[in-house]
């Protein structure tokens, strides 16, 4: 299914009645309705950053409800669709922390191939209808997927923008891994502590503190 490690970690938990139930029910959802992302990048996310190779865990909540936006990767959209405003002050904190220019791309692929498990809350959404799939049984895998990786010894940095992704990772046991919190990098939300938050520093210092290779930041332009 995911075409690495992952399918041994998550061996049991896709076979539980509420997977097999939810697979089901969205088979029919992409049959009657437009769903986001297309279904050949539903686990992208997944499929991108194997468990062994996560350093950092950016946690989302929903995929983009828009035409051609979302596939599979957290705050990411395709290759020359326009920067929604959360990912542009994700792009300006960066810059901010770090020196880097802003990307002209959406497109995280990079970050993703490179160990940043860009995971959303709920993996599908019907269009033009934010949190239309909440409460069908997302939750309860990527709570799976965020469990399995709370219990991996090698640590790692687990991303929580917002109240939503920190009640989500609420039991990461922060005595291994580091637990950057701030605010949502939402327009509404990011002058009320995201931008100064240096969360890119921040991980790289604590994986260099773990003998870990630290990430490469800069984001791949699109071609």
């Amino acid at each position: 299914m995911f075409g690495n490690d992952w399918d041994e970690i998550l061996y049991e938990e896709v076979r539980k009645p509420y997977f097999i139930k939810l697979m089901e029910w969205l088979h029919q959802e992409y049959q009657e309705f437009t769903v986001y992302p297309p279904q050949d990048h539903l686990f992208q996310a997944l499929k991108l950053t194997s468990y062994t190779d996560t350093k950092v865990v950016i946690l989302g909540q929903d995929p983009y409800h828009g035409p051609g936006q979302a596939h599979g990767l957290s705050f990411s959209v395709l290759p020359g669709v326009k920067i929604p405003p959360s990912l542009r002050n994700i792009y300006k904190e960066l810059s901010s922390d770090l020196g880097l220019d802003i990307p002209t791309t959406g497109n995280l692929t990079s970050w993703a191939e490179r160990g940043v498990l860009l995971l959303n809350n709920v993996l599908t959404v019907q269009d033009g209808l934010a949190g239309s799939h909440q409460g069908k049984g997302w939750e309860q895998f990527t709570d799976a997927v965020i469990e399995a990786l709370n219990e991996r010894e090698q640590p790692m940095v687990f991303l929580l923008w917002g109240n939503h992704a920190q009640k989500k990772g609420a039991k990461i046991d922060e005595s291994k891994h580091k637990v950057i919190a701030s605010v949502h990098p939402s327009p509404l939300a990011a002058r009320r502590g995201f931008f100064g938050s240096r969360p890119f520093s921040q991980i790289n210092e604590f994986l260099e503190s773990q003998n870990q290779e630290s990430i490469e930041w800069k984001i791949e332009e699109d071609n």
